[in-house]
């Protein structure tokens, strides 16, 4: 069956929404998705910037090329949501906090760094919900399933390694971030071949292709776990 592309209004309106139905949700998800309602102008601004993201998606003259133009708006989402993820997960609070801000924003006050980041957080969680949403009611994306959960876990751990290294102080941080600096190209590598695995990931993938690794066992490596699942 020929899908036609879709056009910015409709790509538009189904974002708009879905963040609107995160207010009669309550999964950790929508509850993030949700703050951008709280107030006009955060809701004004979200939309400001999600139409920016979304033209990028409705430009593509083909459905195919707007699935992966959609794949592409998701890893910087990803991307975009790590510090703010990273802060709660650590429980990175007081001096730890500052160095974390002053490393990704230089000397910039750090009470506007926070409250920037913490906005970035917010309306990057919404449009992620949105593009979840269109990649599976409107487009049928199977890469958004299994495949990019595990790209945003794996991000994770490679950003974590990253600020875990960098905000590195006593003698137990030091000794660990050792290893984890020596871990890094390794993390660095595997997002880089599953960003192209994603990318060329089918919309509905066949058993063959479910069987592909992302990274196959070699003499000088363990095997790495696949886009799929399994060891």
């Amino acid at each position: 069956m020929l899908i036609h592309a879709y056009k910015h209004s409709r790509l538009m309106a189904e974002s708009e929404s879905r963040v609107e139905m995160s207010a009669y949700s309550h999964a950790p998800a929508d509850l993030v998705a949700s703050r951008v309602l709280e107030r006009p102008d955060t809701y004004r601004r979200w939309e400001s910037e999600h139409a920016v993201l979304m033209r990028s998606v409705a430009e593509q003259a083909r459905i195919a090329r707007q699935v992966i133009a959609l794949r592409t708006t998701a890893f910087t989402l990803v991307h975009r949501r790590a510090l703010f993820e990273y802060i709660r997960e650590r429980h990175i609070t007081g001096a730890k906090r500052v160095r974390l801000f002053t490393l990704f924003y230089g000397n910039r006050d750090y009470c506007n760094a926070l409250l920037t980041e913490h906005g970035n957080y917010i309306r990057c969680s919404s449009s992620y919900v949105a593009t979840q949403h269109l990649a599976e009611h409107l487009m049928h994306d199977a890469a958004f399933d299994e495949p990019l959960q595990l790209y945003e876990e794996w991000y994770r751990e490679y950003f974590r390694a990253y600020c875990d290294t960098e905000l590195a102080l006593t003698e137990q941080e030091v000794q660990a971030a050792a290893a984890l600096a020596a871990l890094r190209p390794l993390l660095k590598q595997r997002l880089a071949q599953a960003r192209e695995a994603i990318l060329a990931m089918p919309q509905t993938p066949d058993r063959e292709w479910r069987e592909v690794q992302i990274r196959k066992a070699n003499g000088d490596t363990q095997r790495m776990r696949t886009i799929f699942g399994g060891d």
